[in-house]
């Protein structure tokens, strides 16, 4: 594959910056635009800008790869428009791990789905959630459990924090049955998510602890490189994994 395009808010900047970080300069194009000189186009932008760069994509009947998986859920019909035109979305397993193995229990029957996430405390900033909480996130000095619930309902709450938990979701009985607690806790130096699952086939206990980016600690480094093994199963001869 070859990138071909890219997208983004300031499209000056963008064009200045490829000069000095990439080794060629590319197309900068709108989001809406991006699909008509690619096959496959990669969404890694604010959630509520998905239908913007995917309707487009998936009208073509092409792949669409979806970063923002939360926003998934208020935008039902772009998995509509992709089984009309032959399109895909493909959702990584971005910052969560066993995703493949959820998918198989749920070929039977899963009993309960819960995670538990913790996050540094810089990593929850800016979450509606925190700020209807009244949280000062620069005071906390113990673990503050900041929500529980299904992970459906958190999205609102979190929407830059929690794609995990809806691709959980998706992944196995659904983001309503999805249970989900989230904390901020200054005890630890990653995001850290715990799975439980119990199922007819396996019991299982999954745990990861993503080394924060630095330059967006609300998300992890694992994220992109996610992404990038998603791109290469689409044309690998062998591939790992459901």
């Amino acid at each position: 594959m070859e990138l071909v395009a890219v997208s983004a808010r300031d499209t000056e900047a963008a064009r200045d910056h490829m000069k000095t970080s990439f080794s060629r300069e590319y197309d900068v194009l709108p989001l809406d635009q991006l699909s008509d000189g690619a096959d496959v186009v990669v969404e890694c932008c604010p959630s509520h800008l998905l239908d913007t760069v995917a309707r487009p994509t998936l009208e073509a009947g092409k792949i669409m790869i979806v970063i923002s998986a939360g926003a998934l859920l208020t935008n039902g019909h772009l998995k509509d428009i992709a089984a009309r035109t032959g399109g895909r979305i493909l959702v990584p397993s971005g910052a969560l791990l066993g995703l493949d193995a959820v998918q198989a229990a749920a070929q039977g029957k899963i009993e309960s789905v819960r995670m538990v996430t913790r996050k540094p405390p810089r990593g929850l900033k800016g979450a509606p959630a925190i700020e209807k909480m009244g949280l000062d996130l620069d005071t906390v000095t113990e673990p503050v459990k900041c929500y529980e619930g299904s992970a459906e309902d958190a999205i609102e709450g979190f929407p830059a924090n929690l794609n995990v938990a809806v691709a959980l979701g998706l992944a196995g009985v659904g983001t309503k049955q999805t249970q989900l607690e989230v904390w901020a806790d200054p005890t630890v130096q990653r995001n850290t998510h715990t799975i439980h699952v119990v199922s007819d086939s396996a019991s299982l206990t999954l745990k990861i602890e993503n080394i924060p980016s630095e330059e967006n600690p609300k998300t992890g480094r694992i994220t992109p490189l996610s992404v990038i093994s998603t791109l290469k199963r689409l044309t690998a001869p062998l591939v790992i994994g459901a």
